[in-house]
């Protein structure tokens, strides 16, 4: 994904609602609360099962759209997925035209809990890494491709953990999981809100959604490099501006679940990812991302670098992330169809 800077100012509410059963994707109607006072936390999001993800990924080598590597990164989830107990598990191949010209053969993986269940979440992460570190201090790696521990494997890895637990423990809700490919392969130059080069995988998704236009999930929430090293997640930009009340929802939940120190309720970067496009299709989304960096002002030090491995993953962030989306999911209300 890249970086947008805006000059303008988001006015942030302090004010926590909730996405009802029946929103738009700027504002919800209902004015239930979407969690109970008492959170209730039933499941433990296992952080060394989580880094046992990004490892097992990391080790096929860069998951570059078309490779062999990607492809095998996409057999590995599906396997996952079914061994977890996800339902309906499928994977969606199609073609995309990058900005370069190329042609990239891609496969986006979905996977279903309690697909019986009309009301419904969509959580997703992708799962492709960048061709080029060209990100990179090193003029020399600025041509080879990325390994993607944080900027691929980490997001991956949430969702996985969460499929394992949910497979474990049901939510009041339906919860689908998505994997998308070819969202890394954008172009580096051209800062706009309507670039299409990045999230191609999103993109042909949407176009062929499994989903019927009156019966989208509820709301969808994207997990994009959620393990760096001390990483902190603040209100996105196009989050905020498109699903305000979802991302008031997720930072109330994140601070009643002891991870206030990792969701700052403030402003954030914006960043063109996969939410946008869906947010577009009409299911309010928002992106938990470190844009806020502590170094960098904005995304890790390892974003597009050939640092972006191992070394530089912290199990706990992952932890913050997926044990708040596990918290949300499991003190849902179900909305009666």
């Amino acid at each position: 994904m890249k970086r947008i800077f805006y000059t303008a100012m988001l006015c942030i509410a302090v004010v926590v609602t909730a996405i009802g059963c029946k929103t738009s994707p700027k504002t919800g109607n209902d004015k239930k609360s979407g969690t109970e006072k008492s959170l209730k936390e039933p499941v433990k999001f296992n952080r060394d099962s989580a880094y046992a993800y990004v490892r097992r990924q990391v080790a096929f080598g860069p998951r570059v759209s078309g490779t062999p590597a990607n492809l095998k990164c996409r057999d590995y989830i599906v396997s996952e997925l079914t061994r977890h107990g996800a339902q309906n598990v499928s994977v969606q191949t199609g073609e995309v035209k990058a900005f370069n010209g190329d042609v990239l053969p891609i496969g986006n993986i979905m996977g279903s809990y309690q697909p019986e269940i009309k009301d419904r979440i969509l959580l997703l992460a992708h799962y492709d890494t960048r061709p080029w570190a060209d990100s990179d201090a090193q003029e020399e790696n600025r041509l080879r491709p990325v390994l993607g521990a944080n900027d691929g494997a980490s997001g991956v890895a949430v969702l996985l953990e969460i499929g394992r637990l949910l497979n474990q423990h049901k939510t009041p809700v339906g919860v689908d999981l998505l994997f998308v490919d070819a969202e890394d392969y954008g172009q580096a130059s051209g800062f706009s809100t309507h670039d299409s080069t990045w999230c191609l995988g999103t993109q042909y998704w949407i176009e062929n959604m499994p989903y019927a236009s009156d019966s989208l999930p509820r709301y969808a929430i994207l997990f994009d490099m959620v393990g760096g090293v001390g990483a902190k997640f603040h209100r996105e930009f196009f989050s905020d501006s498109e699903a305000s009340q979802l991302v008031d929802k997720v930072w109330s939940v994140a601070e009643r679940s002891g991870f206030g120190d990792r969701f700052i309720n403030k402003n954030g970067g914006s960043v063109v990812d996969d939410h946008i496009f869906l947010n577009k299709a009409g299911i309010p989304a928002i992106d938990i991302i470190e844009t806020k960096n502590d170094e960098t002002g904005s995304f890790a030090p390892t974003w597009h670098t050939d640092n972006d491995n191992l070394d530089n993953i912290d199990p706990s962030a992952m932890q913050a992330a997926g044990q708040t989306v596990l918290n949300l999911l499991h003190n849902e209300i179900q909305c009666v169809q």
